[in-house]
C-alpha cells in the first residue's frame, strides 16, 4: 500500500508542459523569425512605437497583429506599456543588441537564413533520417545552394557578413582566452571575412595572420581587412582548401568547417593542418562541440542534425571524438577551452 501512495504521488508530479512546449516549439520559433525577417526589431531600436503605427510601418492586416506583438512580449522579445489600442511597444534588450540590423552586433543574418532556407527543409528530417541524404535545394532542384551564393558577390558579401555577427563573440572569446604566446604566425582555413584573423591581429599585433579561402570569398575579405584598417596585419591568400597545401604557420585555426564534412575528409583537413604545423604548433578548431555524454549540448546536437538536412555526410562531434581523430593523424594531446554559449574551441598540439 505504501509502495502504491508513492507510485500515485510520482504520478501526480509528471507534468506534459515539457512535452507540448518542445513539441509546439515551431509556434515560437516562427513568431521570433517572422519578426527578424519583417525588420520589427530594427524598426523598434529607433524609438518604442504604438501597436498601430508597428502595424502600418510593416504592412500588417488588422487580424492577429496584436496577437503577434503580444506574443513576442510573452516570449520575452518585446516590451509593452498599456494593451491593444493604448499599447506602446519597444525592445527587449536583447532583441535591442543583437537583432537590431544597425548595430554590428546583429546575429540576426543566421535567423534570416533560417526562416527563409531552413525551416522548410526540416519539415523532411524524416526523410533525410530514413535515408541520410541531404534535404536541401539539391534535393528540390539539383542545384547547390553555397555554390549558387558564391557566383553571386553581393549575395555573398551579405551572407558573409551575416555569419560572422554570429561568430564574433567566439572570436573575442577565443582571442582574450588563449595563450598565444608560443606563436608567431596564424593560418585561418575556410577564412571567410577575415574576422577571426582581424580579432587577434587587433589583439596580439606580433601574430603575423592569413586568411585562407575562395578567390570569390578572397575578394571580399580584402575589401573588409582594409575598411577595418588592418591591411598590413591581416594578408588574405586565396585556395582550395581541398585542393591545396595549407600556408604553414604555427596554428592553423578553422571555425564551423569540419562539421560539413564526413569522416574521411574531416581526417584530410586534419593532416593537412598537421602537416603545415611546425613542432609545437596548434590546430584550433571553434565549433558547438557536442559533450562527451551527448546530452547536455541540445545546441550543439540540433546543429548536427542541420548537417544531416544540409550535407552529404557532415556531422558534429564530441571533444572525445576530435582528440581520437587528431591523434590518429599525429597530433600529440588536445585540450578544450568553453567559448560562448554552446560554442567551444577544440585545440590539438603537434
Amino acid at each position: 500500500m505504501r509502495v502504491l501512495e508513492e507510485k500515485e504521488i510520482v504520478a501526480k508530479q509528471i507534468d506534459p508542459s515539457k512535452i507540448m512546449q518542445v513539441g509546439t516549439g515551431f509556434f515560437a520559433s516562427k513568431t521570433l523569425l517572422t519578426a527578424v525577417n519583417l525588420d520589427l526589431f530594427t524598426l523598434l531600436a529607433q524609438g518604442e512605437l504604438s501597436g498601430k503605427e508597428v502595424q502600418s510601418n510593416l504592412g500588417l492586416h488588422n487580424r492577429a497583429f496584436y496577437d503577434f506583438l503580444d506574443a513576442l512580449v510573452a516570449l520575452g522579445f518585446l516590451s509593452r506599456k498599456g494593451t491593444k489600442d493604448s499599447a506602446v511597444y519597444s525592445n527587449a534588450a536583447d532583441a535591442d543588441q543583437f537583432l537590431d540590423k544597425n548595430k554590428p552586433s546583429y546575429i540576426g543574418g543566421i535567423l534570416e537564413m533560417a526562416n527563409n532556407r531552413l525551416y522548410p527543409f526540416w519539415n523532411n528530417l524524416e526523410e533525410g533520417l530514413k535515408t541520410g541524404k541531404p534535404q536541401n535545394e539539391i534535393k528540390l532542384h539539383g542545384k547547390d545552394f553555397f555554390k549558387e551564393l558564391y557566383a553571386d558577390e553581393e549575395k555573398l558579401h551579405e551572407f558573409i557578413n551575416a555569419m560572422s555577427g554570429v561568430q564574433m563573440g567566439n572570436f573575442i572569446e577565443f582571442s582574450k582566452n588563449f595563450d598565444f604566446s608560443h606563436f608567431n604566425s596564424l593560418c585561418d582555413i575556410g577564412g571567410a571575412g577575415g574576422y577571426l584573423t582581424a580579432q587577434i591581429a587587433k589583439d596580439h599585433p606580433q601574430i603575423n595572420c592569413i586568411s585562407f579561402d575562395l578567390p570569390e570569398v578572397s575578394t571580399i575579405a580584402a575589401d573588409i581587412i582594409k575598411n577595418m584598417g588592418l591591411e598590413g596585419k591581416v594578408k588574405i591568400q586565396s585556395g582550395d582548401f581541398f585542393v591545396d597545401k595549407f600556408p604553414k604557420a604555427d596554428m592553423i585555426t578553422m571555425e564551423n568547417i569540419l562539421h560539413d564534412w564526413g569522416l574521411e575528409d574531416k581526417k584530410m583537413l586534419i593532416r593537412k593542418a598537421y602537416e603545415a604545423l611546425p613542432e609545437g604548433g596548434a590546430l584550433v578548431v571553434i565549433e558547438n562541440i557536442i559533450d562527451d555524454n551527448r546530452c547536455e549540448n541540445v545546441f550543439g546536437l540540433m546543429i548536427s542534425l542541420n548537417m544531416l538536412i544540409e550535407t552529404e555526410a557532415g556531422y558534429d562531434f564530441t571533444f572525445a571524438d576530435f582528440t581520437k581523430l587528431v591523434k590518429e593523424e599525429g597530433f600529440n594531446e588536445a585540450s578544450i577551452i568553453q567559448l560562448t554559449g554552446p560554442t567551444s574551441a577544440a585545440i590539438a598540439y603537434k
